[in-house]
């Protein structure tokens, strides 16, 4: 779908002006890198090890988003698309459902370099975009943004968010006898993929069911997280949680019809 064909993030899409990115913004990259490459190539999965060499992400300069859409096309047909800032849910399903990562251009200052409380381009590119390399982490993040944009039920979105928040954003997965980390928030979080590492998170296998039940924290550090075996058993929970969610949707809208409901 080109970006001409989006209605509710067509509000929000921008140009990133690569060239106005000053030497101070292209050193803090360099510096959020540096602070997180030791664990990263330490306790990445593969497949963002890969990922990261394959969108030719940098060191020392901020990345190009147009660039990283051209290598990444041809392997998976998802690109980088710039963006204002946070989106409405609509928008942000479109773009998923169109193989487009919305992409925040903005990058924190030097005092807050631990942390920023929105999203930035250290967060979306360096966090997420390298598992956009991964063939079937890349359909499964297409058919989640696929299916929740053509559900309303904002109880049903909210239980699918928790799918989203435990894979997308601190996901774990079993390799080599070891948990090796893709989610993008435990990537770009020093706190967050020490909490893992050291041990003072406790690691479930990864199970839809009990994922769909734990709500989302995030105003602490996290005491639970869940491990996948394999990225093709993330693209077939997605699957599962569609037939969850159309029987809930389903049951809801026969009860909603019941003599007895009225």
């Amino acid at each position: 779908m080109p970006a001409e064909s989006l209605k509710a993030a067509a509000p929000y899409l921008i140009e990133q002006k690569y060239a106005d990115y000053s030497a101070e913004q292209h050193q803090v990259w360099q510096e959020l890198v540096r602070r997180r490459r030791p664990q990263i190539d330490a306790h990445a999965c593969r497949e963002y090890l890969d990922g990261y060499q394959v969108i030719g992400l940098r060191d020392d300069r901020l990345p190009d988003l147009a660039a990283i859409s051209a290598l990444l096309g041809p392997r998976t047909e998802w690109s980088t698309t710039p963006v204002s800032g946070f989106l409405p849910a609509e928008a942000f399903f479109e773009m998923l459902a169109a193989r487009m990562f919305p992409t925040t251009t903005w990058l924190r200052g030097r005092d807050s370099l631990e942390y920023t409380p929105e999203p930035d381009i250290f967060h979306d590119v360096f966090g997420h975009v390298p598992m956009h390399a991964h063939r079937v982490f890349a359909d499964f993040l297409q058919h989640y943004g696929s299916v929740c944009a053509r559900i309303n039920d904002q109880d049903l979105l909210e239980r699918l968010g928790r799918l989203f928040w435990y894979t997308v954003e601190f996901g774990l997965i079993r390799q080599d006898g070891e948990i090796k980390v893709y989610g993008s928030g435990v990537i770009s979080s020093h706190r967050e993929c020490s909490n893992v590492i050291e041990g003072g998170c406790e690691i479930r296998s990864f199970d839809l069911e009990e994922v769909l039940r734990t709500p989302v924290r995030v105003d602490r550090i996290h005491k639970l997280l869940f491990a996948i075996e394999s990225f093709e058993q993330l693209y077939e929970a997605m699957h599962a949680a569609e037939g969850w969610a159309e029987e809930r949707r389903s049951n809801r809208i026969q009860a909603s019809r019941s003599p007895i409901s009225r």
